[in-house]
C-alpha cells in the first residue's frame, strides 16, 4: 500500500519531495559557488585547470629570501610545510584554527597566521617566518641589516617581552610588520592594534608594545 504524503512532505510524481528537491538544488548551487572561484584561481594562460592531488605534489615557496622546494600534499597548511619538511619551527601550531597568532608569518609583508594558508596556495607570496625577522634576512619588501627586524629581537630581550615564549614568534612577527609599516612613527595605539590577533596567556603585552616602541625609536 502506497504511503500517502504528509502535509509536510509533498511529493512530485517521481516520489521526491520538496525538501529533497530544495537541499539538492542548494547542495549544487554551493558547489557551484566553490567550484567556480577555485577553477578561476587554478586556470592556466590556456584556460586549462591545474590539477593538483590527491597525491603530493611539488611547490616552490619563497621563504626568507631563497627558493625552497617541498613535496607537500593539497590539504596541508603552510605551517605544515614550515615546520616539518623545512625545519623553520618558529611559528607554532597552538590552536591550529587562525585564533591566537602563535604561527604568524609575513606573506607580502602582510601578516597571515599559517595554520590558515595551504602550502600550495603559498607559492604566489615571499613569507617571511621569525627565522627570517630574528636574521633580518628581509622584513616585507626586503629591508636589510639595520632594519626594524634586527633591532626588534634586542629590544625583546631588553623589555623583557616574553615569558613561557611560546607566543614570542607571532608577537614579534606582527611588530615587525608594523615597523615595517609605520617605520620610526610607530605609536603605541598602531602596536596594539597590530598585535590584537596575538594572544598572550602570560599577560606580556605591555612588554611587548615597549619593544616595539623601543625599536621604532632606534
Amino acid at each position: 500500500m502506497a504511503r500517502e504524503a504528509s502535509p509536510g512532505r509533498p511529493r512530485d510524481g517521481r516520489g521526491i519531495s520538496r525538501r529533497s528537491l530544495l537541499r539538492r538544488a542548494g547542495a549544487v548551487a554551493a558547489a557551484g559557488a566553490v567550484v567556480g572561484p577555485a577553477a578561476a584561481a587554478f586556470a592556466g594562460e590556456g584556460g586549462d585547470l591545474r590539477v593538483q592531488g590527491p597525491g603530493a605534489v611539488e611547490v616552490a615557496l619563497r621563504v626568507n629570501g631563497a627558493t625552497r622546494k617541498v613535496s607537500v600534499e593539497p590539504r596541508e597548511t603552510l605551517l605544515d610545510a614550515l615546520r616539518l619538511p623545512l625545519d623553520l619551527t618558529g611559528a607554532k601550531r597552538a590552536c591550529d584554527r587562525g585564533s591566537c597568532g602563535a604561527c604568524t608569518v609575513l606573506l607580502d609583508g602582510a601578516p597571515a597566521n599559517a595554520c590558515t594558508v595551504l602550502a600550495v596556495d603559498a607559492e604566489r607570496y615571499a613569507v617571511t617566518t621569525v627565522e627570517g625577522v630574528v636574521a633580518a634576512a628581509g622584513v616585507g619588501t626586503g629591508a636589510g641589516r639595520g632594519a626594524p627586524g634586527s633591532r626588534l629581537a634586542d629590544e625583546f630581550v631588553r623589555a623583557d617581552a616574553m615569558q613561557c615564549g611560546f607566543c614570542t614568534p607571532g608577537m614579534m612577527v606582527s611588530c615587525a610588520a608594523a615597523l615595517e609599516r609605520h617605520g620610526p612613527a610607530l605609536t603605541a595605539a598602531q602596536a596594539r592594534a597590530a598585535t590584537s590577533g596575538n594572544l598572550c596567556r602570560c599577560g606580556t603585552y605591555p612588554h611587548v608594545l615597549a619593544a616595539a616602541l623601543a625599536a621604532a625609536r632606534g
